[in-house]
């Protein structure tokens, strides 16, 4: 305890008597003395040998000594002498060395030398680190720099070799004022978000090692306002040499933007070390509360000092701050608020109270601790209680998460208040911002399937030593799984309370492996209920989840929360409780199962899906039903619309026949749909599950999901205009032995292609166009001139009326080429094959009869129809329903003996229709078939 017992009022008006000067130094080196024999004190022998040497090691250079570089790296503390005992230390390290006392103006590049933030506090304790700021002259060049920065670099190995955690921190004087700094400042600095709460906490936690003394400490509390004109007057009257003094800067005022930064910093901080930071957050919202008329705690600790009321324990800076904010909170009637700041000092300071002293003596920290929790009315069960935290499992821990989170939730509300209010600019950049508020969201945010983490810092083990996982149903009738702590028995579990319930078993287990609550050492009793798992599949789930998935996750870097959360990694587990390939009949439970003939992946039944994303959110979610495989295959796909690497992906089924079989299919499928469809490109994928198909389309960035109940409603599908090239990849297995898997695979951007098959007097005819649409049709068949020139005729007068309508010319040449195919069926071991065929010829003896179409949109969505028959105009207005009546009568008085063969259009036009733009082939094509259909129909009756 120090005492002094007159205060000390300079005026600067009045004149500063030097005396005065020299002795509020001398009281804040004697405060210093007994802070730095406080930290000693609760050092090892060996850590107490790296802070006494400190200001030796970079007073000189001597090759046998820590640190060591060249005889060139900038030494020489200012106005520092070693004394008998550092150099009886430095001794021990190296025989060799001997302290040469340097005389006259001998250049001394180290200003000052200072320690920062808990040691000589309640809260040091032996994993305290040492923060040095390394003061140095401003105009040491990038060489000494560098030198000097390689010296800080060894020390702090040579530090960790004596059980010391040392950082090291170079700073310059004069661009410190300025607010400008090249990197943090302590280990708890984020860098960017603060300048004048560093500076602040500087001042009160600083222990000073050697060298100039702050220029603050001469000036008072009061007149941090002109801080800058009293530091002027002080200097140009030499009330104080200027080689003295290190002026660092005041706090006269600080801007607002650094309580929103300095607080998203803290509230970032509290995901890993929520205690330590929710006290610093708390300091941040006292003092935004305050603003504009902030008084910073460093101003009432210089106050106190020049008022002689000099008390260690009052003076001490986390006791000082906790008054600070048990008044903030007793004034708003925050008690819970309250609690947990008490909480969090308790733990900081980290003196068990339920514990006997060690040999018996109590620390200081153990006695002012016990004083303040007097007066917190606290007893036995909660010191008990916080001094078994290391204890705590997930009961304890969810309830300790629900007020740490509510305090987290609460403080990013004040921060965003305070700043919409202000208006406050945070020195933070958006970069920073960006990163900060992400942790959070990633940290504490819910959204559905997303597995909670418990355990935010509070634990360091939840592993239950055994659990009991039950199945059952609720009062509605669903299903869920509950998780209790203990091995119950049956009827037992109506008398406890369970840990967790879940509607999904993946639910509930991720979440158990996430918070680490189930280990390999838990042991775990299974009620399955009518579920159908196992024990053995429980287990193969958990390690499954283990190995895809390892605990703890690392440290998500700030490139990856800069961008859009993606999957990572992402494991599948097929038909969880469920094996399609067993027998279930009655009679035949003792026989072998049996494989049945359906496909593999036609055997998954449902799928439950784990996903790790890249902010390290993991996600849970479930597919039953026979759209589980496409549902799921759509959802994973869509996540990866805006990523070129995929994530890895494992796929496991514990079914006991071909188990491996359906993952590797499944496995398999997902590649291959990968490599049709992720990313931006537009396409599809087509896949057939059972009878159904189903096909994933992406079309202007958007991913649906096409389910069709058969083959015809396939085709009509892939009939559809879509004006875009839309490539089909076919799933290995979706059209195996049919037909269409040919022509499809001959797909070509800006290309019609026709194919035929025929079977006796029949004839089948598809089209592949220029955006990938197909048309199909059914026509009598002769010999292939006859099948294929009416067509023909048609696709050549459809292409002449769109070059027409080009507005380019060069596009002409560019124009969709037509292709011919013929279809030759499977024969014997032989697989259906395509024969390429050339165009049919027109010849000068053909039959010619030129049927014209035209389409115009009417009246109530209805089409308007004008034929014309070799240049005779035939209008839907002037005939009405009678119209292809009329037309089939003028068609066959022109044939010998009115014959009645079918009858082609051979141009049509759609513009009126569809407007100026481009029609689809396809649309040609189908509207073709339908006028003919009518036609045709009207000949022939």
């Amino acid at each position: 305890m120090i005492r002094t017992h007159h205060p000390i009022q300079p005026i600067l008006e009045d004149g500063i008597d030097r005396k005065v000067l020299t002795t509020l130094r001398a009281r804040f080196l004697a405060l210093n003395d007994a802070r730095l024999n406080r930290a000693l004190a609760a050092m090892s022998t060996r850590q107490q040998q790296v802070l006494k040497l400190l200001p030796l090691l970079f007073h000189v250079n001597h090759p046998m000594l820590p640190g060591y570089v060249s005889a060139s790296t900038p030494a020489g503390l200012a106005h520092f002498e070693p004394d008998s005992e550092q150099l009886a230390e430095a001794q021990r390290l190296s025989r060799s060395f001997a302290y040469r006392t340097v005389r006259g103006k001998t250049p001394r590049p180290i200003q000052g030398l200072f320690l920062m933030g808990s040691l000589g506090t309640v809260a040091q304790d032996e994993h305290s680190d040492l923060d040095v700021w390394v003061c140095h002259d401003p105009a040491l060049d990038a060489q000494g720099l560098d030198e000097l920065r390689r010296k800080c670099e060894l020390l702090q190995a040579w530090a960790a070799t004596q059980g010391s955690e040392a950082h090291f921190f170079l700073v310059d004087p004069q661009r410190f004022t300025q607010g400008q700094r090249e990197a943090r400042l302590t280990s708890d600095d984020c860098g960017t978000t603060q300048h004048y709460l560093l500076l602040d906490e500087f001042y009160r936690t600083a222990l000073w090692l050697g060298g100039c003394t702050p220029l603050w400490w001469l000036v008072p509390d009061y007149e941090e306002h002109r801080y800058d004109d009293y530091v002027r007057t002080l200097l140009a009257k030499r009330f104080v040499r200027a080689d003295e003094v290190l002026d660092l800067g005041h706090l006269g005022q600080v801007p607002p933007g650094e309580f929103v930064g300095a607080g998203l910093w803290q509230l970032y901080k509290a995901i890993a070390s929520p205690y330590k930071s929710l006290f610093k957050l708390l300091l941040v919202e006292v003092y935004a509360s305050q603003y504009p008329q902030l008084r910073c705690l460093a101003l009432d600790f210089k106050r106190a000092i020049y008022q002689g009321h000099i008390e260690l324990d009052e003076l001490d800076p986390y006791i000082a701050a906790y008054h600070a904010i048990e008044r903030y909170l007793s004034e708003r009637g925050d008690q819970e608020r309250l609690e947990l700041a008490r909480r969090c000092l308790y733990l900081k300071i980290n003196r068990p109270l339920s514990w006997p002293p060690v040999h018996r003596n109590k620390s200081w920290q153990r006695t002012l601790l016990e004083s303040m929790t007097r007066s917190w009315h606290w007893d036995e069960r909660q010191f008990a209680l916080l001094d078994n935290r290391s204890q705590w499992k997930v009961r304890q821990v969810s309830q300790e998460r629900r007020a740490l989170v509510n305090e987290l939730t609460y403080g990013y509300r004040f921060l965003s208040d305070f700043t919409r209010r202000l208006q406050a600019v945070s020195p933070l950049t958006s970069r920073d911002l960006g990163v900060l508020g992400r942790r959070l969201y990633a940290a504490i945010e819910r959204k559905a399937g997303k597995i909670e983490v418990v355990n935010l810092g509070i634990s360091p083990d939840m592993a239950e030593d055994s659990l009991t996982l039950v199945h059952g149903y609720d009062a509605a009738g669903d299903v869920h799984w509950s998780l209790y702590q203990g091995q119950l028995t049956a009827p037992e579990l109506s008398n406890f309370a369970p840990l967790k319930r879940a509607r999904e078993l993946l639910a509930l287990l991720a979440w158990c492996h996430r918070n680490g609550i189930v280990d390999t050492g838990t042991h775990l009793s299974l009620f399955p209920g009518d579920s159908g798992l196992s024990e053995a599949e429980l287990f193969a789930l958990l390690s499954d989840l283990r190995r895809t998935m390892p605990m703890p996750l690392p440290q998500v870097d700030e490139e990856a929360l800069l961008a859009a959360c993606k999957p990572s990694r992402v494991l599948l587990l097929i038909n969880v409780g469920l094996d399609p390939t067993l027998q279930n009949a009655a009679g035949l439970a003792g026989s072998e199962p049996v494989l049945p003939s359906a496909a593999a992946e036609s055997l998954v039944l449902s799928i439950d899906q784990v996903t790790l994303n890249s902010w390290n959110e993991m996600l849970v979610s479930r597919y039953e039903g026979p759209k589980a495989l496409p549902s799921c295959l759509r959802d994973y796909l869509e996540n990866l619309a805006q990523r070129a690497e995929l994530p890895q992906l494992q796929v496991f089924c514990f079914a006991r026949n071909r188990g491996q079989l359906i993952a590797r299919r499944v496995e398999q499928l997902f590649d291959d749909a990968c490599q049709s469809l992720a990313g931006e490109a537009q396409g599809r994928y087509l896949l057939k599950i059972r009878q159904h198909f189903h096909v994933l389309q992406r079309d202007a960035g958007e991913l649906r999901l096409i389910n069709l109940v058969d083959r015809s409603a396939l085709i009509e599908h892939l009939g559809e205009a879509h004006h875009a090239y839309l490539p089909l990849q076919l799933d290995r297995a979706a059209l195996e032995g049919d037909d269409l898997a040919l022509i499809l695979a001959q797909q070509r951007a800006g290309c019609l292609q026709l194919f035929y098959r025929t079977a006796g007097e029949l004839a089948e005819i598809s089209v592949l166009d220029e955006y990938n649409a197909l048309w199909r049709q059914h026509l009598p068949y002769r010999d292939e001139r006859s099948l294929l020139r009416p067509l023909m005729r048609f696709l050549e007068s459809m292409r002449y009326r769109r070059k027409a309508q080009q507005e380019n010319q060069a596009q002409l040449l560019a124009d969709a080429p037509i292709i011919f195919y013929r279809i030759h069926p499977e024969q014997g071991s032989q697989p259906a094959r395509l024969e390429r065929r050339p165009a049919p010829l027109e010849e000068i003896n053909d039959p010619f009869y030129d049927v014209q179409a035209i389409v115009e949109s009417g009246e109530n969505g209805r089409s308007q129809v004008t034929l014309y028959c070799n240049q005779q105009e035939f209008s839907g207005l002037e005939y009405g329903a009678g119209l292809f009546a009329a037309v089939a009568r003028a068609i066959i008085s022109r044939r010998r003996d009115g014959e009645r063969y079918p009858c082609y259009i051979t141009d049509l036009d759609l513009t009126g229709l569809h407007g100026g733009g481009r029609s689809q082939t396809v649309q040609y094509l189908r509207y073709k078939a339908r006028l003919e259909a009518a036609l045709n129909a009207a000949i022939e009756s």
